[in-house]
C-alpha cells in the first residue's frame, strides 16, 4: 500500500534532524526543469510562479545557485505546510519513520515523486505551471506515466491524501486492478460535503501521522481515524471516495 500527498509551497533548509538516504528518482527529468527555468527572465518566472515580486526573488535566485546534490534536506522536512507540521515528522518514532519510508510518497512538480528521505533543495514549481519543457505542453505532459508506473508496490493499493492538482498525474493512468482511495475530509452543509482547504491539509497530515504510528498495513485501518474531530462517514463514501466528517456543521 502506498499513501500519496501533496508538497508544500513553502519550504526549508534541514540538514541536522533526519538523514538523507538517497536522491530523488527522477533527477535527469528535474535537470531538464531547472535548466528550462534558469532560461526565463524574472519577470517570465514571477508569471509562471504567481506570487509576489518578494516570493519571486527569492525563488528566481534559488533558481540561479541551485545545485541538486548538495545541502540536501529529505523531502518530509523540506516543506513546511500545515500538512507537514500536522504530520509532525521530527517527533516520529523509529517505528513510524521506517512506516513512511516504505509507504509514504510525495508529488512534486519539481521532482516527479519523492520518497520521504530523498534529498531535496528549496524550488517553487507546482504541478499546474505553465511551463513547456522539451516539446511537452505543461507539467501534466512532462511527466506522463512516470510517476504513476513508479508508484505502486505489490498490492497496488494507493491512499490518496493529495490534491486534486497532483493527484491528477496519477488517477488519468489508473487500470482496472489497481485501487485508488480518495480520502475527503468536510463538514455537512444541508446533507452536502463541503470541504475547507485549511482543514483538510491539516487532516491529511494527521492521517499520515495516525497511519505511522499506528502500522496501518491496509486501508480498512484508517476508518478509526478521529484526529480534529473527523470521523469516516460510511453513508457519504464510495467504493473509491472515503468522507471524513467534522463533528460540528457549517451552513450552506
Amino acid at each position: 500500500m502506498r499513501i500519496i500527498i501533496s508538497p508544500a509551497k513553502k519550504m526549508n533548509v534541514n540538514t541536522d534532524d533526519l538523514p538523507v538516504e538517497g536522491l530523488p528518482p527522477f533527477l535527469e527529468q528535474t535537470e531538464l526543469l531547472l535548466e528550462a527555468v534558469r532560461k526565463m527572465s524574472f519577470t517570465q518566472v514571477r508569471e509562471l510562479w504567481k506570487c509576489n515580486e518578494k516570493l519571486a526573488r527569492l525563488n528566481y535566485e534559488r533558481f540561479a545557485r541551485m545545485d541538486l546534490n548538495r545541502a540536501l534536506t529529505p523531502a518530509i522536512l523540506a516543506y513546511e505546510g500545515l500538512q507537514y507540521q500536522h504530520m509532525a515528522p521530527t517527533v516520529f518514532s523509529e517505528t513510524a519513520l521506517s512506516y513512511v519510508r516504505e509507504h509514504l510518497r510525495i508529488l512534486s512538480g519539481f521532482y516527479g515523486m519523492l520518497s520521504p528521505f530523498d534529498g531535496v533543495v528549496p524550488y517553487r514549481l507546482e504541478m499546474q505551471a505553465a511551463l513547456s519543457v522539451d516539446g511537452k505542453k505543461d507539467l501534466y505532459d512532462f511527466w506522463g506515466d512516470k510517476i504513476y508506473r513508479s508508484l505502486w508496490d505489490g498490492d497496488r493499493t494507493v491512499v490518496n491524501l493529495a490534491s486534486r492538482e497532483y493527484s491528477g498525474a496519477v488517477e488519468k493512468y489508473l487500470q482496472p486492478e489497481d485501487r485508488f482511495i480518495t480520502v475527503v475530509f468536510g463538514e455537512l452543509a444541508g446533507g452536502c460535503v463541503k470541504q475547507k482547504g485549511t482543514f483538510a491539509k491539516m487532516a491529511r497530515g494527521e492521517m499520515v501521522r495516525f497511519m505511522a504510528e499506528n502500522n496501518i498495513e491496509e486501508p480498512e485501518g484508517i476508518k478509526r481515524f478521529e484526529g480534529l474531530g473527523y470521523r469516516y462517514a460510511g453513508e457519504y463514501s464510495s467504493r473509491d471516495t472515503w468522507v471524513f466528517l467534522m463533528k460540528k456543521s457549517i451552513s450552506c
